[in-house]
């Protein structure tokens, strides 16, 4: 059970990630390919991590500049694994400069210009079956930065691309100092920042999805409400 309960207030945002116009104005870090298989967004590595290592891994921007208080939903099919996946949110420029400002050094989907670079993000990591350690042990991971802070980790319900009956249901609420996870309803992880441990409490910005190499995975339904308090039910 999560401490505090909430519930879907105005929509901002919807795409199906079914088709090609769905994702024209998003924004590509780092060699990437994309296609689309019934009605889904399938996402891989474009460049061999053999020869290319952390040059094989990027990211990918939604284009919108979301406020604080948000549910952000969407399925996730993975497909093909070893591999990453991971969603940054609340990401904006470390002195509030639009993500995309020319301001900002170029990002190029190596991970440290994320999360210790000229930009501050929550990342959270719902599928980490990239190394051995992480295939054995299975955790959802949540991080603050600039400066790579782990902040929270939960256990990871997914199983290995081979045993997955997908879609799964993906639920992410940002609250001010709080954020959520869960999997097709079952509660993940929760943490309260408090404003002064990693410094400030973060507002809104941009949403990105995230891949290390060589794992493919298919998305669909990406959804951002704006999130509303249920009253009565909070301790």
């Amino acid at each position: 059970m999560l401490y505090k309960q909430f519930e879907r207030g105005e929509c901002l945002y919807h795409n199906p990630l079914s088709n090609i116009t769905d994702i024209e104005d998003w924004k590509l870090e780092g060699s990437a390919k994309h296609s689309f298989k019934d009605s889904r967004l399938h996402l891989e590595n474009e460049l061999d991590p053999d020869i290319y290592g952390d040059d094989a891994h990027w990211v990918f921007w939604c284009p919108i500049d979301f406020p604080d208080k948000i549910i952000i939903e969407w399925e996730f099919y993975p497909v093909r694994e070893p591999g990453l996946c991971m969603i940054f949110f609340a990401a904006a420029g470390r002195r509030g400069e639009d993500l995309f400002s020319t301001d900002l050094p170029a990002r190029n989907g190596k991970y440290p210009e994320y999360h210790s670079g000229a930009i501050n993000a929550l990342h959270l990591s719902y599928f980490r079956h990239k190394h051995p350690d992480e295939r054995a042990f299975r955790t959802c991971n949540l991080r603050k930065s600039y400066g790579f802070h782990l902040v929270a980790a939960g256990a990871d319900p997914l199983p290995p691309a081979c045993d997955s009956i997908p879609p799964y249901y993906m639920k992410l609420v940002k609250y001010e100092g709080l954020v959520q996870f869960s999997i097709n309803d079952l509660p993940v992880l929760e943490w309260e920042d408090d404003g002064v441990s990693f410094g400030p409490i973060f507002g809104g910005g941009k949403i990105g999805f995230r891949q290390m190499a060589p794992m493919k995975a298919a998305y669909s339904n990406l959804t951002v409400h704006q999130a509303t308090l249920k009253t009565g039910n909070n301790k």
